[in-house]
């Protein structure tokens, strides 16, 4: 049985990790160098890292960062934020990132999936959708959350995986930095309709959000952020404990 990875998450600003609830009221976590370090120490599986204020400056900023993360750690890290083009892949690659997160830019052109998967290969694409609750219906956002689209999950996603995105990273907005759970109902259905792996994104309070996730949910990768920045979970407890409840970790 393929083992679930746990990820954890650092959101970018000015090189600095920082957290919010629902993508507003950020705080600074601490050095994002450091803290990934930390994570792969600690037993990390993978970690991904999000660009949160990619202008043109801190595009250049958070490259000479991506450089310095792959050299403190010995783990695979995706990078995300402001990746727009072909160009904009081929320099984090270069940088040290093992895959790259595509959001609001592949929205736009959904093109770019597949120029890029043509380019390094599916494994290298990760489509990341944003999404929150419309009248029942799960609708993709851009810029963080920031605005809607009309782009609905499960049919954008199951798009991006015909484009040649390699992997998913769903986070539901109305989750995010709540430590309220995930959804577990939607995270079964992009499970079902999917071939490719999906990592699920916003809600873990809790191990028991956690597990849930990986089991009932049938996500492949479980991603979280201010439980391990804040120190509420370490991840080998969470592993300890996930093996225990038979849901297959790396330990």
């Amino acid at each position: 049985m393929v083992a679930k990875r746990i990820i954890p998450c650092l959101d970018v600003k000015d090189g600095r990790t920082v957290k919010g609830i629902n993508f507003v009221g950020l705080r600074d976590v601490g050095d994002a160098v450091e803290l990934g370090r930390r994570y792969s120490d600690e037993g990390a599986d993978e970690l991904v890292y999000l660009d949160i204020s990619a202008t043109f400056e801190g595009r250049r900023t958070f490259c000479t960062l991506v450089e310095k993360i792959a050299l403190a750690i010995n783990i695979p890290f995706t990078v995300g934020g402001g990746i727009s083009s072909v160009d904009d892949a081929t320099r984090l690659l270069n940088a040290g990132a093992d895959k790259i997160s595509v959001n609001t830019a592949a929205i736009r052109n959904p093109q770019l999936i597949s120029d890029i998967a043509s380019k390094y290969g599916s494994q290298f694409v990760v489509i990341a959708i944003d999404a929150r609750q419309v009248d029942g219906r799960w609708m993709a956002t851009t810029h963080g959350g920031k605005y809607p689209t009309d782009k609905e999950l499960f049919s954008w996603a199951h798009e991006a995986q015909e484009r040649g995105a390699g992997e998913l990273l769903f986070t539901s907005m109305d989750h995010d930095g709540t430590k309220a759970g995930y959804p577990l109902e939607t995270y079964r259905e992009l499970n079902r309709l999917l071939s490719i792996p999906v990592i699920a994104s916003g809600g873990a309070g809790s191990i028991k959000d956690i597990a849930d996730v990986l089991g009932e949910g049938c996500a492949d990768a479980a991603l979280a952020a201010s439980i391990f920045h804040l120190g509420e979970i370490r991840i080998p407890d969470l592993k300890k404990e996930l093996k225990k409840l038979n849901i297959p970790v790396r330990l």
